[in-house]
């Protein structure tokens, strides 16, 4: 067999006749860091190396004499620095994010690794078991952003999704066109778009350094990706009148009154409250008590706040009469507000009969814009920006976002330094 060598020193190629008794092999194992290149069928270029005591062959996946060279200098260079192969693997995508969902459904809370989860699927389609759904059907009412207004849906073409030959062949361009036609069809928010950027670089990410994947050039394709310009967060919250009308309107449904008010008074999460027992309401701590929004493991289910950080909010005079009307139930599980089978109330369970309540008195306010009310009226109090993150569970940056364009009103007199009011100081420190 003849065998085309490469010249790490001189970059002269020549060639060399083995025969069985006098095979490449017996070069590679002199412990030169050194590697062949094999023309093969196709014209593509192989680089060919010795692994304990084994010939292996790596395509360069180039059928050019230049391209392929390079690549050999690189693998000589990094096996004699003692790094790991610097050529790119040929992994298959459903390997890939398969492999990645079982990662974060056991890193992640059961509720963020489903949010990712959607995310992938969108991007990649139901490629592998992980991504399939095996509950229900996906609509087109089910998705988070419907078909824009007047687009209409092509049931023989196949959802836009990245596609490649291996995961190490996505490129940039793939999850650009990609993000933007999402951005295109169905008129997606631009935080929703950074969105599904941030979770496939997180994707990358992971292959990269956990998954065994080595991309072209170690980098990873997703971070030149342009983020999208968000917007202002557009908050709204109940005036003082509309809480009054929200509460009235739940008179005739104690527990869901209760309820609303604890998102009102207490800025609480819709989880926190659902997750709620009998022993996180203190009433005899603090004026009028306290609640303690914490982790706890009930029946076998492990459940922390979204910040996994536990927090106590006392309860106001207001929220104190409301709790003080509220007939608790004993059911297994200690939930101080059990679903009306006697069970833990779901998420989306709890939104649709709160909806169907507020429906028959004409109201449509979500539990968002009960917890936007209690920090958006702390901020027109004039509380602290940070007293109103410790007591909401958000970090000082996001409550500045929300709440500071309601600051204002309390911060009028905080701009005065005219000449008058200078003059008056002036006075003032002269007197005494």
């Amino acid at each position: 067999m003849r065998v085309l060598f490469s010249c790490a020193k001189t970059g002269k190629l020549y060639t060399k006749l083995y025969t069985k008794k006098d095979s490449p092999n017996t070069v590679f194992d002199r412990g030169l860091a050194m590697a062949s290149l094999i023309k093969r069928d196709g014209g593509i270029y192989y680089l060919q190396f010795c692994v304990g005591g084994k010939a292996r062959r790596v395509s360069t996946g180039t059928t050019s004499l230049q391209p392929a060279k390079e690549k050999q200098r690189q693998f000589e260079s990094a096996s004699l620095r003692g790094d790991q192969n610097s050529l790119p693997t040929r992994t298959p995508v459903a390997q890939v994010v398969g492999r990645y969902v079982q990662h974060i459904r056991i890193r992640k809370t059961a509720k963020s690794a489903q949010t990712d989860v959607y995310y992938l699927r969108e991007a990649f389609g139901a490629i592998c078991d992980e991504l399939t759904v095996t509950s229900r059907r996906i609509s087109e009412k089910m998705k988070k952003r419907p078909l824009l207004p007047g687009a209409v849906q092509d049931l023989r073409r196949r959802a836009a999704v990245i596609e490649a030959a291996s995961f190490e062949q996505i490129e940039t361009a793939h999850v650009s066109a990609f993000i933007s036609g999402q951005v295109q069809r169905r008129g997606l928010a631009p935080k929703t778009a950074n969105r599904y950027r941030e979770i496939l670089c997180r994707l990358f990410n992971w292959a990269m350094d956990e998954g065994g994947v080595r991309m072209p050039g170690d980098k990873n394709p997703v971070t030149k990706v342009g983020r999208y310009k968000e917007h202002a967060p557009e908050i709204q919250f109940l005036t003082l009148k509309q809480i009054d009308e929200q509460l009235k309107a739940l008179q005739d449904n104690v527990q869901l009154q209760t309820m609303v008010a604890m998102l009102i008074y207490a800025g609480l999460r819709r989880e926190e409250l659902l997750w709620l027992t009998h022993d996180d309401i203190d009433l005899k701590t603090g004026t009028y008590g306290m609640i303690r929004v914490r982790a706890k493991t009930i029946d076998g289910r492990y459940w922390q706040p979204k910040t996994a950080r536990n927090r106590a909010v006392p309860i106001s005079s207001t929220l104190r009469t409301y709790l003080n009307r509220y007939p608790r139930r004993i059911v297994p599980g200690g939930w101080l507000f059990p679903s009306p089978v006697g069970t833990w109330w779901d998420c989306d369970n709890f939104s649709h009969d709160l909806a169907d309540a507020n429906g028959k008195a004409g109201l449509r306010w979500t539990c968002l814009q009960f917890r936007h009310s209690f920090g958006s009226h702390l901020a027109m109090k004039g509380e602290s920006l940070y007293k109103i993150s410790t007591l909401m569970g958000n970090s000082p940056e996001i409550c500045r976002r929300h709440y500071a364009a309601l600051l204002p009103e309390a911060l009028g007199d905080s701009v005065e330094f005219s000449r008058r009011v200078g003059e008056e100081k002036v006075r003032e420190l002269a007197e005494i």
